[in-house]
């Protein structure tokens, strides 16, 4: 029961009638049930797995308040009769004692995530590595293990609530069925956007009142998400894969051309997908987080991933980069650094060492292959190198008096952060890394064959030219929608504002769309979203 099909949309429309119906103070456990209910159709007892990770996730959650509100009440009542020194103590003794429970709890969902989707990754490669010693029996098995969807989200969900009650940002929960809900709330249980508990729990457990505005507002929201992941992505989807699986018969352009629309067609697959989990969460009135500001407007690689995936970059800046950046480890590295190599890079060092392990980590992240490493660590490298050579770049834009407010210098920061971007995809859209390199080097040759565009190749890539202009004219909507995002307008409270009829005429032309032009695959089915695979 993929969220672009039927079945999906029925489901849907029965959970906001039932949700709409009971009393305000049993809502809550109606998006409980139907949570579980869509978990269970996607990914059948696997669902034991996330109702394991809640269980760890929760009880971790109570062992560090308790710790914490016990350490509290004793300083309320014995404070005045201790030293500063003294508090100093056991406040340290506490933070140990809490920073322990933690790393079992973080440890725990780790370990389950790893186990599942890792061990026959690390295994093959521990074997290759004997191999290399001339032990030709493999020490490690491979094991068939199914991974249940959406796990890749909620574990890092769960450790964002743990530590999170450890820092004393949020007080854990003591509602064991409503921690259910949060971990499992089934519109963004699949592929996100990652929430905080901060920011998204009170709103599942209040209760909302019908608003007209929101169901509207949110269904809105939907159709935008069926035309990017149907008209576009899917018919994208026909030209990438054609191209990927018969690589060694192009070169130049053509596979530029082709790692180019996979870039597009991951977009419109991610980004519709969020907007149709948004829209549904809308229309039961709770807003989950944006997760895509306009990426392919970005000025630089850094601000590309400020804008893809918002939510993700969010959760590795606050338990990632920052905890390892201002760790005494890494002050200590930067100290030492200044004396051999410099204040300007040894300042920068710890910095951009947190900022390579992110990068390394949001590439291994998205699968167990080699290839998505090398993914991580090209973006996480221009970063780097984005940031030690700034000044070098700033002379060289002031010896060619290029003006930075300009349109066309704008405008080449987009083109150049899109080409290094495309670049890079290859690794994500590559069946294996080794792959991946091919094509990489073949980009590089016979760039003088750009007739592919009116020798009739395209037609062999399986689109006909009506599905070509069709498609263009789609990747023109998106482009424009996004325009107008980018300068601060609202298309929906546009669209809202006009009369009545031209209101539905926009509606009824946007649902015909999707009826008439979607790709729905074999036997009419969507095919799942390109990130539940992460």
């Amino acid at each position: 029961m993929t969220i672009v099909t039927l079945p999906f949309f029925l489901f849907v429309a029965a959970v906001i009638l039932v949700y709409y119906l009971v009393p305000k103070r049993f809502r809550w456990f109606t998006l409980l049930v139907a949570s579980y209910t869509f978990y269970f159709f996607n990914s059948e007892w696997l669902v034991f797995v996330l109702a394991g990770m809640t269980a760890v996730t929760y009880l971790i959650g109570l062992w560090v308040q308790h710790v914490l509100d016990r350490n509290a009440a004793w300083l309320k009542e014995h404070g005045k009769e201790i030293t500063k020194e003294e508090k100093k103590a056991r406040k340290d003794r506490n933070k140990k004692v809490t920073r322990r429970i933690l790393l079992l709890g973080v440890f725990s969902v780790l370990a389950t995530l790893i186990f599942l989707k890792y061990f026959n990754f690390l295994g093959h490669n521990v074997n290759l590595l004997f191999h290399l010693f001339g032990i030709k029996e493999d020490l490690v098995p491979h094991l068939g293990l199914l991974l249940p969807i959406g796990i890749s989200f909620y574990t890092l969900q769960a450790i964002a609530y743990m530590t999170d009650v450890y820092r004393g940002k949020i007080r854990a929960d003591r509602n064991p069925l409503k921690f259910m809900l949060f971990m499992s709330f089934f519109p963004q249980i699949v592929q996100g956007p990652i929430p905080r508990h901060g920011q998204l729990a009170q709103q599942l457990y209040e209760g909302h009142s019908f608003d007209h505005k929101n169901l509207y507002y949110g269904a809105q929201m939907m159709l935008w998400g069926l035309i990017k992941k149907l008209v576009i992505a899917e018919r994208l989807a026909i030209p990438v894969n054609y191209l990927f699986d018969n690589h060694n018969s192009y070169s130049g352009p053509i596979l530029f051309f082709a790692v180019a629309l996979y870039g597009l067609q991951v977009y419109a697959d991610f980004s519709g997908g969020m907007d149709i989990a948004r829209g549904v969460a809308q229309m039961l009135g709770i807003r989950l987080e944006l997760n895509f500001a306009q990426p392919y407007f970005s000025s630089s690689i850094e601000d590309f991933w400020r804008r893809w995936h918002i939510t993700m970059g969010h959760w590795m800046r606050d338990y990632v980069f920052y905890p390892l950046s201002l760790s005494k480890l890494f002050t200590n590295l930067s100290r030492v650094s200044r004396k051999f190599m410099g204040q300007f890079v040894g300042k920068r060092l710890p910095s951009l060492l947190a900022m390579f392990i992110v990068y390394f980590l949001v590439g291994f992240w998205h699968g167990s292959s080699w290839k998505y490493i090398a993914f991580g660590i090209w973006n996480g490298l221009f970063i780097m190198s984005g940031i030690l050579l700034d000044n070098v770049y700033r002379i060289v834009r002031e010896k060619l008096h290029i003006k930075e407010e300009s349109i066309s210098w704008r405008v080449f920061r987009m083109v150049r952060t899109f080409v290094i971007v495309s670049f890079g995809r290859f690794f994500s859209a590559a069946p294996t890394f080794m792959t991946a390199i091919t094509m990489f080097g073949q980009t590089f040759v016979h760039w003088q064959n750009i007739s592919f565009l009116t020798d009739g190749t395209l037609q062999k890539m399986g689109l006909s030219t009506a599905n070509w202009f069709l498609l263009l004219f789609a990747i023109i909507l998106l482009f424009f929608v996004d325009l107008t995002h980018e300068r601060g307008i609202s298309i929906r409270d546009t669209i809202s504002n006009q009369a009545l009829v031209f209101r539905w005429i926009v509606y009824i032309a946007a649902v015909l769309f999707v009826l008439i032009f979607g790709i729905y695959g074999p036997a009419y089915d969507a095919s799942s979203f390109i990130y539940e695979q992460f």
